[in-house]
């Protein structure tokens, strides 16, 4: 296993190296935007599957994707309606999570129509995904135990089957907004940061 230490963030150098694993299909353990989480390429069908057995995950439950921009994530088959495209161009790079429709399933949608997508608030992260591709992107706690805030709090199953870790100490982010723009009316679904939790809502009726 890899692993990276780089506060408040990761060099070029670092980038590249975890491009490196993530290509090879290996999964790694990367900060974001919110806290801790595991990540894969979304389109590998083997390491999405090494991820979901490492979660104990239910093989039709979707992963979050993030992507460089939002023409990546149109590029692995997103739909972006009219209505959202103007939200998310207002708001992207942020903390906000977009369920869309989805023309053709990728690895990462686990056989679902739709996906819920993001262009993190985090540059590095950004290339780092500009480099690989989209990345599935999931919470790397096991069900009942609390969000990982540091790679310490990883269990030790995890620990020892992920090819990575990168650390840059401790995180204490509130989750992503999530907005659903797949049913007749566009919705919030889960809160995040109250200050920009009022920023979406604004946006929204704004533009919607």
């Amino acid at each position: 296993m890899r692993r990276w230490t780089a506060e408040p963030q990761p060099n070029a150098a670092d980038v590249g190296a975890i491009a490196d694993v993530l290509r090879a299909g290996g999964v790694v353990l990367l900060p974001t935007d919110t806290i801790y989480g595991l990540h894969a390429v979304a389109t590998d069908e083997r390491a999405i599957a090494r991820v979901a057995a490492m979660k104990g995950r239910d093989a039709t439950k979707p992963f979050v994707v993030i992507g460089a921009s939002m023409q990546q994530l149109q590029d692995i088959g997103v739909e972006v309606p009219e209505g959202a495209r103007e939200v998310l161009q207002s708001l992207w790079p942020a903390p906000l999570t977009a369920i869309l429709p989805l023309r053709l399933p990728v690895a990462a949608s686990r056989g679902a129509s739709t996906l819920a997508v993001r262009v993190p608030d985090l540059e590095w992260l950004r290339a780092l995904a500009a480099i690989c591709g989209p990345l599935a992107s999931t919470s790397a706690n096991l069900s009942g135990e609390p969000p990982i805030e540091t790679p310490e709090m990883l269990s030790y199953g995890i620990q020892t089957t992920i090819d990575g870790i990168l650390d840059v100490g401790p995180l204490s982010g509130e989750p992503s907004v999530i907005v659903d723009f797949t049913g007749d009316a566009t919705k919030i679904t889960r809160e995040g940061d109250a200050a920009f939790t009022q920023k979406v809502w604004k946006t929204l009726r704004k533009t919607l």
